[in-house]
């Protein structure tokens, strides 16, 4: 297992850090966070020219063709400036289109996703905030050449300006992952009502209720019944993917932390000298690496398609808390500077406590760690 970077995954990671720099500065970051939509679509249109929409998929499908690992290179670094949007989202519900899809479900959805044209999310989470199958209790019930749904579904991310929503339901009674279906619902379709969530992040979580929403039998993903392998796919893909932005974040994190003690004099002395501060940013750095080597491994054997749940949720589980930790040590050492709305470090801090819960909290993937190791 080598988990250099190639010479062309390095360029990808400048490509992308230089353009972030410039198209989204912290001052747009927080123009975004008290906006309607939360997203730029001048830069999402910027980005699609790039390709980032359609990085993982193929070039059949008007996609990049690159492998899931140069997502998380994308990823991290759209961690490490805050990128606000739905980038993240679509990207994670494009794969359930390309393993599950049928061919005319691929030439309709993949090539608009990957010009940009098409914002894609998916509503999973419900009332009770289990991750596991028994949380599924919105009902898709046939009806002719369509199913109806109905049911509501909890933080979805920024379903309130997406075109369409992976629907995660539950067509066979029992709370068993037999019997759930995905759908994939035209956001504009009748019954379909969307409220953004306040949340510390901003990150525009929304609840979706589904009251009697008509959906052709076309847009089922996969066969009937049969949804719940599509979801544990985009669960593990998209806790590495998590992971990433959270590593990002980190770096940025230590990176102002150390600048700000090189510079911040107290009793003569930059405070970076005082051996008590040294050793907590020396855990912070450890921490950090940590969490980047936890992810780079799972994203190599995601991309080599080996069986990796154990290692993603290794990573997602450590990341959460490394993250935690890191950005309230940053809080701490900035002091009370850091506790400003203009100051950036609180942005990374309100952030992770957000990425805990998307895709699988800390507790679900340590439950899912245990049970990989053979302790359950």
């Amino acid at each position: 297992m080598d988990l250099r970077f190639s010479e062309a995954q390095e360029i990808l990671r400048k490509m992308v850090r230089d353009f972030l720099a410039t198209e989204c500065p912290k001052t747009l970051v927080r123009e975004l966070e008290q906006s309607e939509k939360g997203y730029s679509p001048e830069l999402w249109k910027k980005m699609a020219e790039l390709g980032w929409m359609g990085l993982v998929i193929p070039e059949e499908y008007e996609g990049m063709g690159y492998t899931f690992q140069d997502l998380t290179i994308l990823l991290e670094e759209a961690g490490r400036n805050i990128l606000p949007g739905p980038l993240l989202t679509t990207v994670i519900s494009t794969f359930p289109i390309l393993e599950a899809g049928t061919e005319e479900q691929k030439k309709e959805f993949l090539p608009k996703i990957a010009l940009g044209e098409l914002i894609i999310t998916t509503a999973q989470l419900e009332a009770d905030g289990t991750f596991d199958a028994s949380g599924i209790a919105v009902k898709a019930t046939a009806k002719g050449e369509d199913f109806i749904i109905n049911g509501t579904k909890l933080f979805v991310e920024m379903a309130h300006v997406a075109d369409y929503i992976i629907c995660v339901t539950r067509t066979k009674e029992g709370a068993t992952e037999k019997g759930i279906t995905l759908f994939i619902v035209d956001a504009k379709t009748p019954g379909v009502k969307c409220e953004v969530i306040p949340t510390i992040a901003a990150d525009k979580l929304c609840e979706v209720r589904f009251d009697n929403v008509a959906v052709p039998k076309k847009n089922m993903l996969g066969k009937l019944d049969e949804g719940w392998p599509l979801v544990e796919t985009m669960m593990r893909k998209g806790a590495i993917a998590k992971s990433a932005e959270s590593v990002g974040a980190m770096q940025t994190c230590v990176e102002m932390t150390v600048a700000y003690c090189k510079e911040r004099v107290q009793y003569e002395r930059p405070i970076g000298a005082f051996q008590a501060l040294q050793h907590i940013m020396a855990n912070m750095w450890t921490s950090m690496e940590t969490s980047r080597y936890l992810l780079y491994e799972a994203a190599w054997m995601e991309s080599e398609g080996q069986p990796c749940a154990k290692e993603a949720s290794f990573a997602k589980a450590y990341t959460n808390e490394a993250y935690r930790d890191v950005s309230q040590w940053a809080i701490r050492l900035h002091g009370g500077i850091a506790t400003s709305y203009d100051h950036d470090i609180p942005l990374y801090y309100r952030r992770s406590k957000a990425a805990d819960t998307a895709f699988g909290s800390t507790d679900f993937h340590r439950e899912l760690a245990a049970q990989q190791i053979g302790l359950k």
